[in-house]
């Protein structure tokens, strides 16, 4: 895992925001204000307006220090705490990093969101469930961290892309006290006094082309080798009864987070069957939800999609991420 300094991150973000053209709100307004600021105008003060942390330890495991970078509006402790994106990048549970998913937060940085990009155990440190685990605490990590950084914990919403839009689904989805839990550090004295869970809350899951049931990517047509090398040599038994544990069909249940997913019907590495079942699932579970089909679009998508996309998506959070 490559390792940035601040400096270099905060850099990075200022030189590469012209990529997108999504219009941004003055830096001390409230959490998702109206559009008041072209995009260049907010990429020249993007440097003061956000304050990078980059690299914070949110756990250890496998030996491995496991470690988020965090973008925080400036004006965050005036008015109205905003909501706070967690981003999870893909690479089949196997690859990537935390780094090369960075411009996904842009949309998201520029309405005066709080964000942070998320790394976790890849298969080859450790096997499924580990990356799951890792995220699951990353989300317990902040959470416990909201006044101190300045976020509103009741707005969180969870965004990947293929398994890290699987994992966003599996974190926001698992139910309170879920043995993924387990391995998470509790904060403060509860962690010598209690064995109480604290519960988690996520209002959303931004889906894009994620993985909804494992299973089926082990064996049979759909298989595929990254996500047969996630599981390893485990037993068939075995590795079916933790596949169906860590694909999100089987976790849709009523009043869980809202989500918003992104497919394409020509998708090669993940079938766009996966978001149908999900989307039909969450339908009978009564969970706020929106499809949008992208026909005959691939593993990753062009400008015109991706920004089509952003609008719809924003258009959904609106209602969910309004305060009482």
């Amino acid at each position: 895992m490559t390792h940035r300094p601040q400096l270099l991150l905060a850099a990075w973000l200022l030189a590469l925001a012209p990529v997108l053209h999504a219009q941004a709100s003055a830096p001390a307004a409230p959490a998702t204000p109206p559009p008041s600021a072209s995009g260049a105008a907010w990429t020249d003060g993007a440097g003061v307006d956000i304050e990078v942390r980059a690299n914070v330890v949110y756990r250890t495991a496998s030996g491995q220090e496991l470690k988020l970078d965090l973008f925080l509006p400036a004006g965050r402790h005036r008015g109205t705490p905003p909501p706070l994106l967690i981003n999870i990048h893909g690479g089949g549970w196997v690859a990537g990093n935390k780094e090369a998913a960075v411009l996904r937060l842009l949309p998201y940085l520029q309405r005066g969101w709080a964000a942070a990009n998320v790394q976790y155990r890849l298969g080859p440190v450790a096997l499924a469930p580990a990356a799951v685990e890792d995220v699951r605490c990353a989300l317990r990590f902040a959470t416990a961290r909201a006044k101190e950084w300045g976020f509103d914990a009741s707005r969180i919403v969870l965004s990947g892309g293929s398994a890290g839009g699987h994992l966003a689904l599996m974190v926001g989805m698992l139910p309170d006290g879920h043995r993924f839990d387990r391995a998470c550090a509790t904060e403060g004295r509860e962690r010598w006094t209690s064995g109480v869970e604290p519960p988690l809350r996520v209002v959303a899951v931004v889906n894009w082309f994620g993985i909804t049931d494992v299973a089926d990517l082990l064996a049979g047509a759909n298989a595929k080798h990254y996500a047969i090398e996630w599981f390893g040599s485990q037993p068939d038994a075995e590795r079916a009864a933790l596949a169906r544990e860590v694909s999100p069909l089987h976790h849709v249940r009523a009043g869980g987070p809202a989500v918003f997913t992104v497919h394409g019907t020509a998708d090669d590495l993940v079938p766009y069957a996966h978001a149908e079942r999900l989307h039909q699932a969450l339908a009978r579970a009564g969970v706020r939800h929106e499809l949008m089909t992208v026909p005959e679009g691939g593993h990753g998508f062009g400008r015109a999609v991706v920004e089509q996309a952003h609008q719809r998506l924003f258009q959904f959070l609106q209602p969910l991420l309004q305060r009482p």
